[in-house]
């Protein structure tokens, strides 16, 4: 049996929850890996639907859920969510949830730098959340961020809030705020420490038995490649690494152990925020996309961006990520176009390209080169099979892996988990 990475293959919101939901009631145990809780799913379960920003999908089963060291944990945003999803009926306990005792906390400072940034950019905003993950990652890699293992040993934290608060104040006295109450942030650690301790643990060691017995293991990414810190469309991405290797570091298991990695693909393009879209539509056909795809922000509620599939960026991020084979979202939603359209190049100052150019200036003049497909009049919506698809469905879906050159694993033509068709098992690998 193999374990399942599952990491976003575009800007992120490609429909990973539903996909993660399906493998999760089939594994033995799901570890987030990356990202804080800036990321957002949406799960539809018979007639609940849960929304999650930090804790992994496989909680809603019962499956053991890990969040591993290589994620920024706000511990409030933790508390709210589990007694949330609580509320809805589900159990939360430390034997199905556990937290990495060597994870970066996200502090009260973080929020508020974050958004004193952004406010103070103008034109230049990124268009974060808001929540503190850039600066929370900014202090794991400077050396002075405070851990869930320091939760234990709070009344030892003055040399670190040393270090921590050199920086800071220098920079909370650059936007004219006052230096950080120290008195303040230790109360409210004191205040929030027993709830997370209770899940705290070295999970590498937990998920080493797990993987010793021969168990199922789903790592589960957050956004998508192209937001990746290093291989996205920089400066406009997240902080954290989102490609599929992250999932040995963020979790505390080697390489070998993240096993089949699965792309999840929408069958068009968005994305939130600001940044480059080679393919954005700022027209009636982006809307209509945006409509009947229901396009806004799980966590955020922003309005996404739409604009037809763009098979040269999905090609580069199944490239950098290893990806072994991709799940196709949002079929439906192409439904009833006379016409489809996929990017298969740009046009840059005269030049052909194959692949989406690193300079920020470059990938704002990229040009798409289109292939224009027929569409189909039936619906795709709860397919089951190939026999229920259009043939210009299946063409079109034929068309994109041949672009992408990765094979589709798997296609889901609606939010519920039965309504997918299984081209490869992935934990059948």
């Amino acid at each position: 049996m193999a374990n399942v990475t599952v990491i976003g293959a575009q800007w992120g919101d490609e429909g990973k929850g539903k996909i993660v939901d399906w493998l999760a009631s089939r594994a033995d145990a799901v570890v987030r890996f990356q990202g804080g809780h800036n990321a957002g799913h949406t799960l539809v379960v018979g007639d609940q639907t849960y929304k999650l920003s930090l804790l992994p999908s496989g909680i809603v089963t019962g499956t053991l859920s890990i969040i591993g060291n290589g994620v920024v944990l706000d511990p409030w945003a933790l508390k709210a969510e589990v007694e949330k999803l609580t509320g809805q009926g589900v159990v939360i306990h430390d034997e199905n949830f556990a937290i990495a005792d060597n994870c970066p906390l996200i502090l009260p400072i973080h929020r508020e730098l974050d958004g004193l940034r952004e406010a103070a950019a103008g034109a230049g905003k990124i268009g974060t959340t808001g929540r503190g993950i850039g600066p929370a990652y900014e202090d794991k890699v400077g050396r002075r961020a405070i851990r869930v293992c320091d939760l234990a040993h709070l009344d030892a934290l003055e040399p670190q809030l040393d270090r921590l608060c050199a920086h800071h104040d220098a920079l909370r006295a650059g936007f004219g705020e006052p230096p950080v109450d120290r008195a303040a942030l230790i109360a409210e650690l004191k205040d929030i420490a027993p709830f997370v301790l209770q899940f705290a643990q070295p999970v590498w060691k937990r998920l080493k038995k797990v993987r010793k017995a021969g168990a199922r293991i789903l790592f589960e990414g957050a956004q998508g490649v192209l937001l990746d810190v290093d291989h996205g469309t920089y400066p406009f991405v997240t902080s954290s690494n989102t490609v599929s290797g992250t999932a040995a570091s963020g979790s505390g298991l080697g390489p070998s152990a993240t096993g089949f990695v699965l792309g999840i693909v929408k069958a068009y393009t968005t994305r939130v925020g600001s940044g480059p879209f080679p393919t954005e539509l700022e027209d009636e056909t982006g809307q209509k996309l945006g409509e009947r795809g229901h396009e806004f922000g799980t966590v955020t509620g922003r309005k996404r961006r739409c604009g037809w599939f763009d098979a040269v960026l999905v090609r580069q991020s199944c490239a950098i990520s290893g990806v072994t084979g991709i799940a196709l979202t949002k079929l439906d939603v192409l439904d009833g176009f006379d016409v489809v359209k996929v990017c298969t190049g740009y046009r840059l100052r005269g030049k052909i390209l194959d692949y989406f150019p690193s300079h920020a200036a470059d990938q704002a003049e990229v040009e798409p080169i289109y292939e224009e497909m027929e569409g189909w009049r039936e619906t795709t919506a709860g397919a089951r099979s190939w026999a229920d698809l259009p043939a210009q469905a299946i063409k079109y879906i034929q068309r994109v892996q041949e672009l992408i050159e990765t094979p589709v694993a798997l296609v889901s033509t609606s939010p519920e988990r039965e309504d997918t068709i299984l081209v490869r098992d992935p934990f059948q690998d």
